[in-house]
């Protein structure tokens, strides 16, 4: 192996031992000692959870890490193979199992989140009216205790009524058409979100405000994924939409909560 680049102080975003024994498997889509294999997977992995962390561009990535175009090279050979959504769904599964709970959810939550645009985004940016902001949308479902199911970007400025039948569709290829309900606010009322969301066998409820809204307010079930989208905020690539590419986008929350669920499953897992 070449030049395997090591960080000699960890960086806070280093993965932990326990962790990459979990997520491993995952990301070696060659042998770990392949003859054309330049830098340390696990470093390389380091690497890419550094750049979504911080927010930082690729040039800026640290000289003790490998090079910024071999990471981002090995980056979308994983995006292209769906490695984060394949660790996102069987971490979700082992939370949920964890918590008591089926490992299939019959519930969960639509909601979308607007990011500001930049020269990067480019032509894919639409203004939210709503809002008051012109960037692109990222439409999610979550399950009721937040984690992560489905999700995919659009221009800000597409309904969000008119992405239930994806995300629906979405959802019950994951969860083996598990799901019965989904938690909705008033962006998703209309007849045609109602038939989408049906014709996959799951029943919208939409969770209104019961008095004029004023400022931010705190709904039943609404706020799972408020706080799943807050969540998401704390990686700072994602605070703003800085990818020429959708799927980019798409693949930087996949690997986010990827992040935020290993947190979680490691001391779950450590021997008494």
């Amino acid at each position: 192996m070449k030049n395997p680049a090591q960080s000699p102080k960890p960086y806070p975003s280093d993965v932990s031992d326990e962790e990459w024994s979990f997520v491993v498997p995952y990301l070696t889509l060659i042998r770990l000692d392949s003859e054309q294999r330049e830098h340390d997977l696990r470093a390389v992995f380091n690497a890419l959870r550094w750049l979504v962390r911080s927010g930082a561009s690729w040039r800026m990535m640290p000289h003790d890490f490998p090079p910024w175009p071999a990471v981002y090279q090995q980056m979308q050979r994983w995006l292209r193979a769906c490695v984060f959504e394949a660790m996102v769904h069987d971490l979700r599964v082992l939370l949920r199992e964890y918590a008591g709970r089926e490992g299939q959810p019959s519930a969960v939550v639509l909601d979308s989140r607007t990011l500001q645009s930049t020269p990067e985004s480019g032509a894919r940016a639409g203004y939210d009216g709503a809002k008051r902001r012109k960037g692109s949308k990222v439409h999610a479902a979550v399950d009721t205790l937040g984690h992560l199911l489905a999700l995919h970007v659009t221009p800000a400025d597409e309904q969000d009524r008119a992405q239930v039948e994806e995300l629906a569709q979405a959802v019950q290829k994951l969860t083996d058409q598990s799901v019965q309900l989904a938690y909705v606010d008033q962006g998703y009322t209309g007849d045609n979100a109602k038939q989408a969301a049906q014709a996959q066998g799951i029943e919208l409820e939409v969770v209104k405000h019961t008095e004029a809204k004023r400022g931010f307010i705190l709904l039943p079930r609404r706020w799972v994924v408020e706080r799943s989208f807050a969540w998401a905020a704390r990686f700072r690539r994602l605070a703003r939409d800085y990818e020429r590419l959708a799927q980019t986008l798409a693949g930087f929350h996949y690997l986010a909560f990827a992040c935020l669920m290993l947190h979680r499953i490691i001391p779950l897992t450590a021997s008494p």
